[in-house]
């Protein structure tokens, strides 16, 4: 979508999804059924072992389109980290819709996986990760922490409205950590849902909630 008829609008999926994942077409066939076209981008970049979140930064400001195009941005997880991050570097995003994103990933990860199986990664060189996509073990490089950790320090610094969903019973990432991004925040929304992680008991819910936060945007 152009800029003269307003902002693209574009996905952003999580860690170890995929552009087909079920909230991304769920929202895409959604909005389109309201004329706006929605990019699921891929974030598997430059490949699944060597992810890399700076990439997926990236792929998200470069399909913004030239210097006078804006967009609107969805992002789930370590999409919705990423969209943020681009959103702090790049003023042609207008506003943005994170699904439980992955705020201090960095920080988290040696508890989510346990501190000896960090080190072994690290001096190893790769891990086994279950790849949703294809449903199989795949491997991972750890230089996808060493470029998080360069990416990712400290909180985001966001200025254009953003709404939040984050389940109160997500066990990937400490939903506190919206809580904490948001308090204070005027331009910030957030909404705690009864749900877990992946939010797939929320989507029409979260469909709900982006139309109304960004209807200016429809036309509405």
């Amino acid at each position: 979508m152009s800029s003269a008829q307003g902002p693209r609008w574009l996905y952003m999926h999580g860690f170890a999804s995929s552009p087909g994942s079920r909230k991304a077409v769920a929202l895409a066939d959604h909005f389109a059924g309201r004329g706006m076209e929605m990019t699921r981008l891929d974030g598997r970049v430059p490949s699944f072992e060597r992810w890399k979140l700076s990439a997926m930064i990236d792929v998200i400001r470069a399909a913004i389109g030239d210097e006078r195009d804006r967009a609107v941005v969805f992002g789930s997880s370590l999409g919705g980290l990423a969209a943020a991050r681009a959103a702090e570097q790049d003023a042609r995003i207008c506003a943005l819709v994170l699904l439980a994103p992955a705020f201090r990933i960095a920080e988290r990860w040696p508890a989510r996986i346990g501190e000896q199986a960090f080190r072994d990664w690290e001096q190893s060189g790769w891990i086994e990760v279950h790849d949703h996509a294809s449903g199989h073990p795949a491997r991972m490089h750890f230089d996808f922490i060493r470029d998080v950790q360069e990416v990712d320090r400290g909180w985001p610094d966001v200025r254009v409205p953003t709404l939040i969903v984050h389940g109160s019973r997500d066990d990937v990432v400490d939903p506190a950590l919206s809580r904490t991004w948001a308090a204070g925040k005027r331009h910030v929304r957030l909404i705690e849902v009864d749900d877990e992680h992946e939010l797939a008991a929320s989507i029409p819910l979260i469909i709900e909630q982006a139309e109304a936060f960004l209807a200016v945007f429809l036309g509405a």
